[in-house]
C-alpha cells in the first residue's frame, strides 16, 4: 500500500500562481526600495570596506540544481571571496564588519534575493537555501531532508518566522527547522504564502 504526500505547492496551477505572486512582489519591491536601499548600503559598505557590495554564494535550490544566491556583503572581502573557507557563521563572528552586524540584524542583507526571486532561483517564501557544503553533510544526518529540494528555496519561510533562522551547529534544531519547511510543502496555500510575508 502506498500512502500519498499531499502536495499542493507541486501542483501546475499553483505552481502558476505562486510564480506570479513572486514575480509582482519582486518587481514592486525592487522598484519601490530595493533600488534606494542598495544606493545607501552601498555607500556604507565601500565606506568602511575594500570589495564588492554585493556577494554571490552558490547554494542548493529547486530539484538539487545550484544558483547564485546574492547578498549585501557583510565581511571582509578577503573572507567574502574564497567560498571555500565560508562556514556557517556564529554569534559574535569577528569576521563579520560592523555594518554587516547592523544589515545582519534588520535582515537587510537578505534583500539582494528579490533579484534572485525575480529571475526564477527563489521565491519570496520557502525553505532557506544552504551553502553546497552545508548541504551535502545535512542530506546525510537529516530525516527526509531532500524533500526540501521540491520548490524553490525562498527569502523567508514557515521555518523563519517560528524562529528557526541563522546558523546553527545543533542536528536537533536543524531537525525541526527541515520538519517546518516539509510541513510548508504539504500544507501550501496562497494565503500561507502572505500570511508568512
Amino acid at each position: 500500500v502506498l500512502k500519498l504526500r499531499h502536495e499542493p505547492v507541486k501542483n501546475g496551477f499553483n505552481q502558476t500562481i505562486k510564480r506570479i505572486f513572486d514575480l509582482l512582489f519582486s518587481f514592486f519591491f525592487i522598484v519601490l526600495i530595493y533600488w534606494w536601499v542598495y544606493l545607501v548600503v552601498g555607500l556604507a559598505i565601500k565606506l568602511t570596506s575594500k570589495g564588492p557590495i554585493i556577494f554571490k554564494q552558490e547554494r542548493v535550490g529547486l530539484n538539487g540544481k545550484h544558483f547564485y544566491c546574492y547578498k549585501f556583503r557583510t565581511m571582509s572581502s578577503e573572507v567574502s571571496s574564497n567560498i571555500k573557507k565560508q562556514s556557517i557563521t556564529q554569534k559574535g563572528d569577528k569576521r563579520i564588519s560592523s555594518v554587516g552586524k547592523f544589515l545582519r540584524k534588520t535582515n537587510i542583507d537578505e534583500f539582494p534575493q528579490f533579484i534572485n526571486v525575480f529571475n526564477g532561483d527563489m521565491s519570496v517564501v520557502g525553505p532557506r537555501p544552504h551553502m553546497i557544503s552545508e548541504d551535502n553533510i545535512l542530506a546525510e544526518k537529516i530525516d527526509k531532508y531532500r524533500l526540501r529540494y521540491w520548490v524553490k528555496p525562498g527569502i523567508t519561510g514557515l521555518a523563519a518566522i517560528k524562529g528557526f533562522r541563522g546558523g546553527t551547529e545543533s542536528l536537533l534544531l536543524m531537525q525541526q527547522r527541515i520538519d517546518l519547511d516539509i510541513k510548508y510543502i504539504e500544507i501550501w496555500s496562497f494565503w500561507l504564502d502572505v500570511k508568512i510575508c
